[in-house]
């Protein structure tokens, strides 16, 4: 199903559900959510607003609790368990994978957490407590502890008649992790070879070493970018010494290039990637107002440079009226810039090796694109306000600012990921901040020295 029809069955399944509750039929309701994957469900509760969210809470599965709990936003999970007393929350962890057992249980009440733990078997308990001491963004944190381990001196035939014993496999193997007999890692039997090799070869002969075991500690976007790289379904996590831990699938990878996806796009805004958009008014106000508050600054300083200026404008009222093309152009050019390097960051494209380079090509980008637009907005305030001058002014002003806006765009999210801020959070103030300065500056100034 494409993506755009997917959409629409999920519209249709929306006004249904909204058109149920509003009729007070509750049965229906009941079952419009049995039909539904635990996903399906997760994405409705969260296009629902809060007190039909916690309706249609009421009436789910609480078999299904848990999974759901696991996939809506942190935002909207918080809400959902303030709504549940302890024993249902223990409830909701039964079943669940280590992984998004340890995600889980970070949000939970601390007595709830000591509950599920004490009502674990000792082997469960150690494995998720090695989840849970990794940061949630590491590889530690996203593994999950069932692997299925083998020996590098077994026979593919003893393997596979091993695997026959057990019945069944984890989600998303497609390749079995070889140990020695010290538990470290030293490579990978993919299931295609288990079944199409010799069955009197041993496991070391046609085992693939290719693949290095993933660092506890590694960051979740490097693991990320390293599974978009090699193509991988799965990939071991290792210590410090090279022991197995535990695997990394697919389907957390998603998650992870999702809501860094929605961090980029989200953060620009001065918004969180969680934020639920249901939420009540007030915590909605009170998040967006103190990003309001910091551009409210950055104005106050851009219109602090126009006061400067302020016996030229009133001289010159062409200047008022062009001042904005300088600024917007200035912006657009330096977002553009912006937006490309923070991708770049992401996806460990800029670093030490290649930031000259970089600098280099986006300032030749912004000389050319400035002389280009420079040409063709000083033509028309030539004509349109009969006076050579005035375009020569904006033209000038507008190759400046061109060239600020891309160093700006380069420079910025460099310097705030050397002093531990997020460029996707700040940069965009900061770049308004630094093109409507510059634009301004130079656009009054070189009107101050020119036509005055």
């Amino acid at each position: 199903m494409s993506p755009a029809a997917d959409n629409n069955d999920f519209q249709g399944r929306l006004r249904r559900f909204t058109e149920a509750l509003e009729s007070g039929t509750l049965l229906r309701v009941r079952r419009l959510l049995n039909e539904l994957h635990p996903a399906e469900t997760a994405h409705l509760l969260e296009a629902l607003p809060p007190a039909q969210r916690e309706l249609v809470w009421e009436l789910v599965d609480p078999e299904m609790d848990g999974e759901i709990l696991v996939l809506v936003s942190d935002e909207v999970r918080a809400a959902l368990i303030r709504h549940m007393d302890d024993e249902e929350l223990v409830a909701a962890t039964e079943g669940l994978d280590t992984d998004d057992l340890a995600d889980l249980l970070q949000d939970l009440p601390d007595a709830v957490t000591q509950e599920v733990l004490r009502s674990m078997d000792s082997q469960n308990r150690r494995r998720l407590e090695a989840v849970l001491s990794y940061p949630e963004d590491s590889a530690g944190g996203l593994m999950n502890t069932d692997t299925i381990t083998v020996r590098p001196d077994v026979p593919l035939d003893v393997v596979l008649r091993y695997l026959r014993m057990r019945g069944e496999l984890p989600a998303l193997t497609d390749s079995l992790i070889v140990v020695n007999r010290f538990d470290v890692y030293i490579g990978l039997l993919p299931l295609t070879v288990l079944l199409t090799q010799n069955p009197n070869l041993t496991v070391g002969e046609v085992m693939d070493r290719s693949l290095e075991g993933i660092n506890a500690a590694t960051e979740d976007n490097d693991v990320a970018a390293l599974f978009e790289h090699r193509d991988l379904v799965s990939a071991p996590v290792v210590d410090n010494e090279g022991h197995l831990l535990g695997r990394i699938t697919i389907d957390d990878v998603v998650d992870v290039i999702r809501d860094e996806g929605e961090h980029s796009l989200l953060g620009m805004a001065g918004l969180d990637e969680d934020e639920d958009l249901f939420a009540p008014v007030v915590p909605s106000t009170q998040r967006r107002a103190v990003w309001l508050g910091i551009n409210l600054c950055t104005a106050f300083l851009a219109s602090w440079v126009i006061g400067l200026f302020e016996v030229t404008l009133e001289k010159v009222v062409a200047l008022a009226v062009l001042m904005p093309i300088v600024a917007s152009m200035g912006g657009i050019a330096g977002s553009q810039t912006l937006t490309l390097v923070i991708r770049g960051l992401a996806l460990g494209q800029v670093g030490g090796g290649n930031t000259r380079w970089l600098v280099a090509k986006e300032l030749l980008v912004g000389l050319l694109n400035g002389l280009i637009w420079a040409a063709a907005v000083g033509l028309v305030a030539w004509w349109w306000f009969k006076d050579p001058d005035i375009g020569l002014v904006i033209a000038c002003a507008m190759i400046i600012n061109q060239l600020a806006a891309a160093l700006a765009g380069v420079g910025i999210p460099l310097f705030l990921r050397r002093v531990g801020i997020d460029p996707a959070l700040a940069g965009s103030v900061v770049l308004t901040t630094v093109t409507d300065v510059v634009g301004f500056m130079a656009f009054l100034g070189l009107g101050t020295l020119i036509l005055l």
